[in-house]
């Protein structure tokens, strides 16, 4: 890999041949637009949108008179085509891990283009350099705005008039919506500041810390390599705290009362509200009321009550990977991953977003199209609302994208065969999740009943179904249903009295559950029950947690991989060295979610104009000093040591096998 920084980008562009032969610069210098995609594929979906369109070399040439007066450019990174160079691009030293060469503080932040994509680069590159006009059509959010303009940057084209199309949809006609309604770029700046600063922020904090750990660790004879995060760190604390909270419970006995009271109907159970703790209490309170095995029971009230619930809400991209485990145990990777291909599909809305409203427009067409979903699913319904409601359709609560939902392209019978089993789950849902909420609700009635033994008071509560409503969408949750039903009471009136037998039943508090794989996402997001400060809660809430919608699930894999938690049967549990991991932490601002909401919120800031890179910058150089001075002194502390003394024979240092020389005859071999 080569480092090319914006000073001296035009004393390197004459050591890389140019890409665009000789027979294509007339058609380049006659451009006046290039269209700035993130993939290749997505640079094609852009392509058939247009009335015409010719394959180049790393390109696609275009018109429409439409859109341009002349031809336009369709041109494409890799994925992340510009990324940060590595510290040995800074200083020689920087090249081996050595504490004494810490910290690592460039002056100034330097980029690259990896080696195997140079030539894509440079093909970017000269387009940019020729046009007179940008328009940045990476994924429309924050880091596809980082990377087409780090691309434009290291290019040499940040001088030039730049577009922001901004589309949730790939279907052509909705393309030629957006490139109708082109954004000024100048609007996307801060967007590309925040997601920079997040980027730059994230290098500084993995390669000092990871080195640090991993050097002071490695000292103590656990010979691993210790990846530290900003985000990944702190999560990885929070599935440890919840391990401890298993550990360390103590279960304790209680006991819960019960009336059995016989009617002509059936057996009524009844439990007193309140749970004790001893048997003694038991003794008491049944003493107090003069309540013996058998007693008379009057109903003292019974009330009905007829209910109805909405459909859910619309599917954002956590709450959807948190059904998706809840039911069928997929990750939250696989989700993403498969959100991603229906929209590649096109039959799918784009898959990171982080709300579940959509606009009027969106809930127009979802109408329109209404019918066609209801047959795609197999299920009709008399259609009960017809207008938006806040619950889905609120254009206030949608930014820069919408719920997720089934596009207008609706896919044929052959095209559904077609689908991966996951593939076909996950469009399936939310094509139903969507059309849930023109359903009828589901309607049901409630009945509370109280019965008095001696002034003591009972309760049972019932539920029984009228109209399934929405639920007829989703018969994978029969299961909830049956539930519901066995709550139905035998009819009793106010005023009648009943022999009751009384029940004591002893049970014992039971520890937490540990997280299941989708369960992470919402620890995520919920980070703040983790947190005692009211203004820590504040900020987690309204950051949302720790992390983003489209970074959660990449998070969860990145601890997988480091094997820092492993999944066994969808429960994940901490390993050994991701424990090693969090005890070295532990009380260091690393193991907070504080920190990484209150840096979040920051980054916010930033991505709406308030603050400075350099700033946010200057705290975490000083986190990072902080635990340089910290951490050798923690990690001397008995308790750390006394673990890593129990497991480090789990780390014993790999030793290289030794090589044994073999006399043969070697062939000669022409040098090349």
């Amino acid at each position: 890999m080569e480092w090319i920084s914006c000073e001296d980008l035009e004393s390197t562009s004459a050591r890389f041949q140019d890409p665009i032969k000789q027979n294509q610069k007339k058609e380049v210098n006659r451009m006046s637009t290039v269209i700035l995609a993130e993939k290749p594929d997505q640079a094609r979906d852009y392509a058939a949108a247009f009335k015409k369109s010719t394959k180049k070399n790393g390109y696609i040439e275009v018109e429409d008179s439409q859109f341009f007066t002349g031809k336009a450019f369709i041109t494409w990174g890799i994925g992340h085509l510009v990324e940060l160079a590595e510290p040995k691009a800074y200083k020689e030293e920087w090249a081996k891990w050595n504490l004494k060469d810490l910290p690592i503080f460039p002056e100034k932040f330097k980029f690259q283009v990896a080696e195997d994509k140079k030539k894509q680069f440079n093909i970017v590159k000269k387009l940019l350099k020729e046009s007179s006009e940008i328009i940045i059509a990476t994924d429309p959010d924050r880091e596809g705005e980082n990377i087409a303009r780090s691309i434009i940057n290291l290019a040499g084209a940040s001088n030039k008039p730049t577009k922001r199309l901004w589309a949730n949809s790939l279907l052509p006609e909705q393309l030629r919506k957006a490139f109708a309604d082109l954004k000024d770029g100048k609007d996307y700046v801060n967007m590309y500041v925040e997601a920079q600063t997040r980027q730059i922020s994230d290098w500084l904090v993995g390669m000092n810390l990871s080195r640090l750990y991993t050097l002071l660790l490695q000292g103590q004879g656990v010979h691993e390599s210790f990846s530290v995060g900003r985000v990944q760190t702190p999560t990885l604390y929070l599935i440890y705290q919840r391990k401890q909270e298993i550990e360390n419970f103590v279960s304790k006995p209680f006991f819960e009362l019960f009336a059995n009271l016989e009617t002509e109907d059936g057996t009524l159970t009844l439990k007193h509200k309140n749970r004790l703790d001893t048997p003694q209490q038991v003794k008491e309170l049944l003493a107090k009321h003069r309540i013996s095995e058998e007693n008379q029971a009057t109903i003292s009230e019974v009330k009905k009550e007829e209910k109805h619930t909405g459909a859910p809400k619309l599917f954002s991209l956590s709450k959807l990977q948190s059904k998706a485990n809840k039911q069928w145990k997929y990750s939250p990777q696989q989700v993403l991953e498969t959100v991603q291909s229906l929209y590649d599909k096109k039959i799918l809305s784009y898959p990171r977003t982080d709300t579940q409203y959509i606009g009027e427009g969106e809930f127009e067409y979802l109408k329109a199209n209404l019918a066609h979903y209801q047959k795609t699913v197999g299920c009709n319904f008399e259609v009960a609302y017809n207008e938006p409601r806040k619950k889905y359709v609120d254009g206030s609560k949608v930014q820069e994208h919408y719920a997720i939902i089934p596009t207008q392209k609706i896919p044929t019978e052959s095209e559904i065969n077609e689908l991966s089993e996951m593939q076909k789950t996950i469009y399936f849902e939310v094509v139903r999740n969507t059309i849930a909420m023109f359903a009828p609700d589901y309607e049901y009635e409630e009945t509370q009943i109280t019965a008095s033994i001696n002034d003591l008071l009972f309760h049972a509560s019932g539920k029984v179904e009228r109209k399934k409503g929405w639920k007829e969408l989703f018969s994978s949750d029969a299961q909830d249903d049956d539930k519901e039903e066995q709550g139905k009471l035998p009819p009793v009136n106010k005023g009648e009295s009943y022999k009751a037998k009384m029940n004591v039943k002893q049970g014992k508090t039971k520890p937490p559950k540990p997280y299941t794989e989708g369960q992470l996402i919402n620890m995520m997001i919920t980070a703040g029950k983790a947190v005692d400060d009211d203004d820590d809660k504040e900020i987690l809430k309204e950051t949302e947690g720790i992390g983003t919608e489209a970074t959660r699930a990449s998070i969860i894999e990145t601890l997988k991989t480091q094997n820092y938690i492993s999944i066994n049967k969808n429960i994940v549990e901490v390993t050994t060295k991701g424990e090693i991991l969090c005890k070295a932490v532990e009380s260091t601002l690393l193991a907070s979610p504080s920190m990484t909401a209150n840096w979040e919120k920051h980054l916010k800031k930033l991505g709406s104009g308030e603050g400075t890179q350099s700033n946010f910058l200057r705290n975490i150089q000083r986190l990072i000093d902080k635990l340089l001075n910290d951490a050798p002194v923690k990690i001397q502390g008995g308790e750390l040591l006394s673990f890593i003394d129990e497991v480090k024979d789990q780390f014993k240092e790999k030793k290289k096998p030794k090589s044994k020389k073999k006399f043969k005859t070697r062939k000669k071999v022409s040098p090349k």
